[in-house]
């Protein structure tokens, strides 16, 4: 059986301390299997989005798709990995998308279809935007990043662009919520890191914090 967890490089502190169980730890296996149409209700159930709780000096605005589809009852999340030569986040796990462009993105969302359909070439017309999460800042980066939710009608045919993408995953939301999948370590007295540990590889940073917090919302634990 392949082993889980990935070589992300993952600046962890000497003084870094166990975090919770999961949100979700509790809930019985079936209340985490999640077809589309419990997770279109529940995003209609989603409190209004809120803003970055804190901005990086000089941050830029930035977006990301969440996209999602089912196949046999299942719910999958597309994501991507990112080449080694990205200027940023090399090699991490993310949703599709990146900075918003002035004169081209009318707003946020626009920046998030756009980046998808670029990177995987998930076209616009294909994606139902249900909802709009909180908008999380970062500080290496210093981007300030909000989130849109996509239902698909299907698995859609995808192609990933080798400057931007190494390789496309479709992750079944039940594995995300799957016990030992999810862990948390502290780094500091008010800063929480999420991982997601997929076979091969480790989710982490803003991508693990929006999921974390979408996967909260969704099971009803938070």
């Amino acid at each position: 059986m392949s082993e889980r967890g990935g070589q992300q490089r993952i600046p962890r502190p000497a003084t870094v301390r166990p975090g919770r169980p999961a949100p979700w730890s509790t809930l019985p296996p079936a209340q985490r299997d999640l077809d589309l149409a419990q997770v279109r209700a529940r995003c209609a159930e989603l409190p209004p989005p809120q803003p970055a709780r804190f901005e990086a000096p000089g941050s830029r605005v930035a977006a990301v798709l969440v996209p999602l589809y089912e196949v046999d009852g299942e719910t999958r999340v597309i994501l991507t990995k990112r080449p080694e030569t990205m200027p940023s986040h090399r090699g991490e796990i993310a949703f599709p998308g990146g900075g918003l462009r002035v004169g081209v993105d009318a707003d946020p969302r626009d920046t998030a279809l756009r980046e998808a359909e670029e990177e995987i070439g998930l076209r616009p017309e294909l994606v139902e935007v249900v909802a709009e999460l909180d908008t999380i800042g970062t500080v290496a980066s210093r981007f300030t990043i909000t989130p849109f939710v996509g239902l698909l009608d299907g698995q859609p045919r995808l192609r990933a662009d080798p400057r931007e993408v190494v390789s496309i995953l479709e992750v079944p939301l039940a594995e995300l919520l799957d016990d030992g999948v999810y862990r948390e370590e502290h780094w500091g007295p008010d800063f929480t890191i999420s991982f997601f540990e997929l076979v091969g590889e480790t989710v982490w940073g803003a991508t693990a914090r929006i999921l974390t917090a979408f996967l909260t919302h969704l099971t009803g634990v938070g």
